[in-house]
């Protein structure tokens, strides 16, 4: 999802987007196929 500036985003919008952003939140992980996040998740790039 790429943020539109001219749209006014829902704060909902706003914190689903950052979630599938950051790899140490659970909705990253299963956005990418996985069931949860792996126990080796900051070693990885």
């Amino acid at each position: 999802m790429s943020l539109d500036e001219n749209y006014d985003y829902s704060q909902e919008e706003l914190d689903n987007h950052s979630d599938q952003l950051n790899s140490n939140n659970d909705t990253y992980w299963s956005d990418r196929g996985y069931d949860e996040r792996p126990d080796d998740w900051e070693n990885r790039d």
